[in-house]
């Protein structure tokens, strides 16, 4: 068997169970314990799986869902940068908020195998930590949209008035003078109900977003802590951001 076709047969193995241990790897490929990790190395820089105390969780690509189809792959060096710095952010043992977007999912795959409470509305996000053993995972329940697989509406929001975080994490639609806007009126409610649970508010957003109005005005500019951007936000940008009181951090 070549190289490629067993990460690839291995990757799949992980996929469908989401966690599998590494003798149960080996012995299912009939190679080595040695040959697993080897293989695992290079899967891990890839982004598509990471090994944890035990085993090996699946961290591949995003599911197919339209808004994941549509947004994934647009932009994706730039989210996969803003979610490393983003990732910089959260210390272990935090409680964390995350919602459902294309760059937030990005910062959950690397939150994985760390040792957080991890709370979401998020289905795609849930899944991720659901078989990690180092994580705490409370799933928000609500409406789900079929679009992108997120819980939002009156019970969403219901559930975390009862909820306090150290950290919010979310992405915007749009950045403006205005403040940050979405596109989902019931998701931008769900959202402000987020940033009354937490003590920080983090948004990650690509300079793509910047000088943007979307449907719905989520806040103004001033009330979200941190913001992560990638180094093509513009100084005026910069200047407007800081102005206002909020921690700039440009992902490298």
């Amino acid at each position: 068997m070549l190289a490629r076709e067993r990460r690839d047969r291995l990757l799949e193995l992980v996929r469908v169970r989401s966690f599998a241990s590494l003798p149960e790897l080996a012995g299912q490929l009939e190679v080595s314990e040695s040959t697993v990790r080897r293989d695992l190395d290079q899967l891990e820089s890839e982004g598509a799986a990471k090994r944890i105390h035990g085993g090996v969780l699946y961290t591949g690509s995003s599911p197919k869902l339209p808004h994941f189809d549509a947004n994934q792959p647009v932009q994706w060096e730039k989210k996969k940068a803003i979610a490393t710095a983003a990732v910089a952010l959260i210390e272990d043992g935090d409680a964390v908020l995350l919602d459902g977007g294309s760059t937030t999912y990005e910062v959950a795959r690397l939150l994985v195998g760390r040792p957080l409470h991890v709370v979401t509305n998020s289905l795609p996000v849930a899944n991720l930590f659901a078989s990690d053993a180092n994580s705490d995972l409370v799933l928000i329940g609500g409406n789900i949209c079929p679009r992108t697989g997120v819980a939002r509406g009156p019970y969403t929001d219901r559930m975390l008035a009862t909820l306090r975080v150290r950290k919010t994490i979310f992405s915007v639609a749009g950045v403006h003078d205005e403040g940050f806007f979405n596109n989902d009126l019931l998701l931008v409610e769900t959202e402000r109900a987020m940033m009354q649970a937490a003590n920080e508010v983090i948004v990650v957003a690509d300079s793509t977003k910047f000088g943007r109005q979307s449907l719905t005005h989520l806040c103004p500019l001033q009330a979200v802590q941190h913001l992560v951007v990638d180094k093509g936000i513009t100084e005026q940008w910069s200047e407007k951001l800081r102005a206002a009181g909020v921690d700039l951090v440009v992902a490298e």
